[in-house]
């Protein structure tokens, strides 16, 4: 019996589903700094014809992934070989300028609410009879 017929009569014994060779939903890869630096190192010591192409199989790794990490390390940035945050990038100033109509939205209600007060004040100082603030100032 070979080796992957064990392992499957194992599982059929155990009730496991078997263990399928392709995902439903494929997962990207992301390296870690020290990784790359690891693998950068490694090619540099590659002295020998098609001992740079025998690391890329072993590692499961694209020549275009050696080529984006040297122009990464080359670049200066310390931080240049940290992965980075897919999607969409945030606009700082997008997000700025929303706060700020919001906030100018919220202050001119705020208005509008402060000048209905101060003319149901000025209607009730004149049902009352009494003196309003532009009065008090002209004596």
């Amino acid at each position: 019996m070979a080796k992957s017929d064990l392992k499957q009569a194992d599982q059929k014994q155990s009730g496991a589903d078997p263990d399928p060779e392709v995902r439903s939903k494929p997962e990207r890869r992301r390296f870690t700094a020290e990784y790359k630096r690891r693998i950068l190192k490694e090619v540099a010591a590659c002295k020998d014809p098609g001992q740079i192409g025998a690391l890329l199989r072993r590692e499961g790794l694209y020549s275009s992934n050696l080529t984006k990490w040297r122009k990464q390390m080359a670049s200066g940035d310390p931080n240049a070989l940290e992965p980075r945050k897919r999607g969409p990038k945030t606009d700082q100033l997008a997000i700025e300028y929303a706060a700020l109509q919001k906030r100018n939205q919220k202050l001119e209600e705020e208005l509008k609410r402060a000048k209905i007060v101060i003319d149901v004040q000025k209607k009730l100082c004149d049902l009352l009879g009494l003196p309003t603030a532009a009065e008090l100032e002209e004596k």
